[in-house]
């Protein structure tokens, strides 16, 4: 009896924590007032998160419960309301190789003040998760990219948003910051769980302060470069657990919109994939009255015409990515398709099916470029089959591309495992003008280098730096780090060239496959390239989204960043093959010797005296039954 009054008590309790539950959702559907939450400032934060639950009550089923819900009650906040946007594009553009490049951009405002130290507790569109890594590290930039390939500048032109080989983060703190390295630390260690990578294994052995390269893109001109870190990891794998969480953080996720098209079985079949997260403060107006948090999202894809299968140059986005767009994301502003027809402007090179009458000119990467514009907020551009699938098809195959003005490559030369030299070489392919360019290497410290044989030549001719930073390494404590600015002459060559030992390593700091080699990160060239048309220097106008994230200062330049290629060095590495070959000998010998002595000293030998015949034991029994005794 005490059994079943116990269990009729709990069913009894749960019963009415589900009808007070109940009836507090129903009185939030009706409109009642339920309690404010105040966070640490003591301002309300129920107006938002209503307005936000209205807006979605009120986008999904207005037509058909209007007559029978009453309208959701709505509090005044004492405190201005906060707005946030998000807008999705995709760029396409057409190579001359047959090889198509997709840039996928995405962005989302938010007008919040994370750095005041004021306590953030809803979020609508930005993620919580990287909400809170800003607030709690007091972040005032972070970029962070994830890249599978090398970007092939001759071959593709410049990139919208260039990255390196690997993992690339640099981060900008706020000045209240007093353990910068300690800070570093746990936000490498946070990023690692949140984005699925190896970032954790950034430490100061590859990690740097540089001087003059990276310079904040938001705003507040910071020049104290002890609130910036910056480390790579040129050997980190991307695949589908860098790109799931990556996806994850968009409004929409991958259910609706441009993200529908990024399905990972596509994008890891290519020849170049790079995802990217940038986050920074910007300014609303021209003023700065307004304090914006941006949040971009980008992701860069080349496919391959040859290793994607296709026999004919024609593209489409199901073809490139298995899918087709049925809508746009229902919380973007704007979502929009550019197709860059720069090249084919007459429709000789190639064609555009369904066609659009939209074109846009937009100055990008210092050219004039003209652009097809597909919007998909709009229903016409789905059309009757509410279905929208982008189909380019080549006519001819003539045409040139456009030299890019600065390019760079790197290799390593000498021979033997003692010494060896590394070579940098910068093209200027301006053909009158020269311009100054910004290069910075990360050599790790087991690559000693020696930075009295250091030479940058141009045309045959001794180039001298005119700014050069140089912090020598640390064994297994730092790598090392040199920042020089070298005016590149028009129409050359310029070389840089310096010469290192290689150390030898310790048999416990060795990978696991150290005949592979190890790898170099990608040197860092920034420049301000002359422009052929006049640059945009209003950030405040809007623009697409893809030349929008440099800004540009100048109308007769523009900013350029671009790497080189990771190096791959061999070390002195022992014969590792060598223990494993004595332990077996050893315990051959062993087991032989040992096993031998054991039989002899602990054997019983007795003699054992030889069984009869058959026939003898015929006769015995013969014998033994007349009484005769037995032979």
């Amino acid at each position: 009896m005490a059994q079943h009054r116990c269990g009729a008590m709990v069913f009894l309790i749960s019963l009415s924590l589900f009808v007070v539950a109940h009836s507090q959702d129903s009185s939030l559907d009706n409109g009642q007032d339920i309690p404010e939450h105040k966070n640490a400032q003591g301002v309300e934060e129920t107006t938002e998160q209503r307005t936000w639950e209205a807006s979605e009550v009120g986008e999904g089923n207005a037509a058909d419960k209007q007559e029978h819900r009453e309208p959701v009650t709505v509090v005044p906040s004492t405190g201005p309301p906060q707005k946030d946007d998000f807008q999705e594009e995709l760029v396409i553009r057409p190579l001359q190789s047959g090889d198509i490049y997709a840039s996928f951009q995405f962005r989302t405002l938010w007008e919040t003040d994370f750095i005041g130290g004021n306590k953030v507790s809803h979020y609508r569109l930005f993620p919580k998760s990287l909400g809170q890594v800003i607030s709690k590290f007091s972040v005032r930039e972070l970029h962070i990219s994830f890249t599978q390939g090398y970007w092939r500048t001759m071959q593709w032109g410049q990139p919208y948003l260039p990255s390196p080989p690997g993992a690339e983060i640099w981060v900008w703190f706020q000045d209240s910051v007093t353990d910068v390295d300690g800070t570093w630390s746990e936000l490498t260690n946070v990023l690692s769980g949140i984005f699925c990578a190896s970032l954790n294994f950034i430490d100061s052995t590859n990690s740097i302060q540089p001087s003059a390269s990276f310079k904040p893109l938001g705003i507040g001109n910071v020049t104290d470069h002890r609130f910036l870190r910056y480390a790579t990891l040129p050997r980190e794998i991307v695949c589908t657990e860098n790109l799931t969480p990556w996806k994850k953080l968009l409004p929409c996720g991958s259910k609706a919109g441009l993200a529908v098209l990024l399905k990972s079985e596509k994008l890891f079949h290519s020849s170049f994939h790079s995802q990217a997260v940038h986050i920074r403060p910007m300014c609303q107006d021209t003023h700065c009255t307004t304090t914006l948090w941006e949040l971009r999202q980008t992701l860069n894809v080349v496919f391959d015409l040859h290793t994607s299968g296709q026999g004919k140059r024609e593209w489409s986005l199901f073809k490139m990515f298995s899918r087709t767009l049925t809508d746009a994301c229902p919380l973007a502003s704007s979502s929009k398709i550019y197709v860059d027809v720069s090249d084919s402007d007459e429709g000789e090179q190639f064609e555009l099916s369904p066609a659009t009458p939209l074109l846009s000119p937009a100055v990008a990467l210092g050219d004039r470029r003209t652009f097809s514009v597909y919007d998909l907020t709009q229903e016409t551009t789905f059309g009757t089959m509410l279905s929208f699938n982008l189909l380019i098809r080549w006519k001819s195959n003539d045409g040139h591309m456009l030299r890019p003005l600065l390019h760079a490559e790197r290799y390593v030369a000498g021979y033997g495992l003692q010494t060896g030299e590394i070579h940098t070489l910068m093209y200027n392919n301006h053909p009158y003008r020269s311009f100054p360019v910004l290069l910075l290497d990360l050599v790790p410290w087991y690559l000693r280098l020696y930075i009295h044989t250091l030479t940058v030549t141009s045309k045959g001719k001794a180039n001298s730096p005119s700014y050069i930073h140089y912090e020598p390494s640390k064994d297994r404590v730092k790598s090392h780090m040199l920042e020089m600015l070298v005016q590149l002459p028009p129409n050359s060559v310029t070389e840089v060239t310096v010469q290192f030992e290689r150390a030898l390593l310790k048999w416990t700091e060795y990978t696991p496959d150290p005949n592979h080699g190890f790898y170099v990160g990608s040197s860092v060239v920034s420049s301000l390239v002359p422009s052929i048309v006049a640059m945009d220097t209003n950030t405040t106008q809007e623009r697409p989204l893809f030349n929008s994230f440099f800004p540009s200062k100048e109308e007769s330049s523009f900013f350029v960043r671009i790497y080189t290629e990771p190096l791959l060095v061999n070390l002195p590495t022992p014969d590792f093959s060598m223990p494993y070959n004595v332990i077996c000998l050893t315990c051959t010998v062993v087991a032989v010797g040992y096993g031998s002595l054991f039989n002899l000293l602990t054997r019983n030998f007795q003699i054992e005296e030889p069984s009869p015949g058959l026939a003898k034991r015929i006769a015995n029994v013969i014998r033994k039954m007349r009484g005769v005794p037995p032979l």
